[in-house]
């Protein structure tokens, strides 16, 4: 990087800062998927050195918004790299301030010096730079409340000047945390909460319990899309279908009405589970949120668990729908999400469904249907489709 010249990204990190003496693990896994992330692009180069992380060779508006993807950068910024030397500095400040004066009154110069060699201080290149600006521009300083911020760094093997910073999504990055299953269904919850636990650094697998022929190939195309958005955060993310049509049909026809949606999400906990167990997954992830439907009240979350061996994440416990919604609408799933197509736990759904099941009678209604061979046989037909 020594002697580089020309635009770049400058990339700052989140929660990496709080680490200890493993910081340099989850900074290792954030490189890897930066440079995922700008795998196409022939005409930059990804840089890491001394704890800072930077995209080398462009800083478009394509590029910028793709680095504000990657879970673990807290924000980014176009950048200019120089000469280490104060004339070349102020020169590209002062660049930088003209391109940007017709949308400013007031700027601020915030310069910071990690290479103690280097003559002058920060207070040095604030007064100095901040000189220049004001005599090529006319804008005026204002420290606390300004329109404009210039940014000028002076490390031990770079300098740049950047400013317009973008905020990054922030969180961890994809991957520090292990991976889950996401129970990924047609509605607006399953999407937010798999995007939800990648921000944690969950790389994310799914399933898909398509209930062929009751929902039809738009059910699962429309489970194919959205598991494609949530597969622009990390490198891979397989996505199992599963045929449950049978299972339920079994259920529908030997078990209360009232049960069935329990009974159902019971069967998806010990499928989805030995999916899990045999990629080595630790965890499963739902969209659930307590109240919200019927199945998810306290009674019926623990009825669902019961029949789970893996630990279930559920990160939208305590959202509202309108919130689910919002955020939703932000990362991409929405109109996916409402369009007309039904999943497979609307099937079959009587009007009165149980709201506060005991453990006994949901034990009492499997024990009496022998479908132990229905859910080996789904597991075994499961097909894996890579969006």
């Amino acid at each position: 990087m020594n002697g580089y010249t020309g635009p770049g990204v400058v990339l700052r990190f989140g929660e990496l800062f709080l680490k200890g003496k493993n910081r340099y693990l989850f900074e290792d896994i954030l490189e890897r998927n930066v440079r995922w992330a700008v795998a196409q692009r022939d005409d930059v180069v990804v840089h890491r050195k001394h704890g800072r992380m930077f995209v080398l060779g462009a800083d478009d508006e394509r590029l910028m918004h793709r680095l504000g993807e990657v879970f673990g950068i807290a924000s980014c910024s176009p950048a200019v790299f120089c000469d280490k030397t104060l004339e070349a500095m102020t020169q590209t400040a002062v660049k930088m301030a003209q391109a940007r004066a017709s949308r400013a009154k007031t700027f601020r110069i915030s310069a910071r010096r990690s290479d103690k060699g280097f003559a002058k201080t920060s207070g040095d290149l604030n007064r100095i730079v901040g000189a220049a600006v004001v005599q090529a521009t006319g804008l005026r300083v204002d420290l606390e409340s300004h329109d404009l911020e210039i940014g000028i760094e002076v490390g031990l093997d770079w300098a740049f000047v950047w400013s317009s910073g973008q905020p990054g999504p922030g969180g961890l990055p994809v991957g520090v945390s292990g991976r889950g299953l996401l129970l990924l269904s047609g509605g607006i919850d399953s999407p937010v909460a798999g995007h939800l636990m990648q921000k944690r650094g969950l790389a994310l697998s799914a399933v898909y319990f398509h209930s062929f022929p009751y929902t039809g190939d738009g059910a699962r195309d429309k489970v194919v899309r959205l598991a494609t958005v949530l597969a622009q955060r990390q490198k891979e993310l397989p996505l199992f279908v599963v045929p449950f049509a049978r299972i339920q049909e079994l259920l529908r026809d030997h078990a209360e009405a009232k049960y069935l949606v329990l009974l159902y999400r019971r069967a998806m906990m010990r499928i989805a589970g030995a999916i899990a167990h045999q990629r080595g997954i630790h965890t499963l992830i739902t969209g659930e949120s307590l109240g919200q439907v019927a199945s998810q009240t306290l009674a019926n979350l623990a009825a669902i668990e019961d029949a789970a061996d893996l630990p279930i994440l559920r990160p939208l416990i305590g959202y509202d729908k309108a919130e689910a919604i919002a955020l939703a609408k932000k990362i991409g799933t929405y109109d996916i999400s409402i369009a007309p197509h039904d999943d497979c736990c609307s099937l079959f759904v009587p009007k009165h469904p149980e709201t506060r099941a005991k453990l006994k009678y949901i034990r009492a209604a499997e024990a009496a249907i022998d479908w132990g061979s229905h859910i080996e046989e789904a597991i075994e037909q499961a097909q894996m489709v890579q969006p």
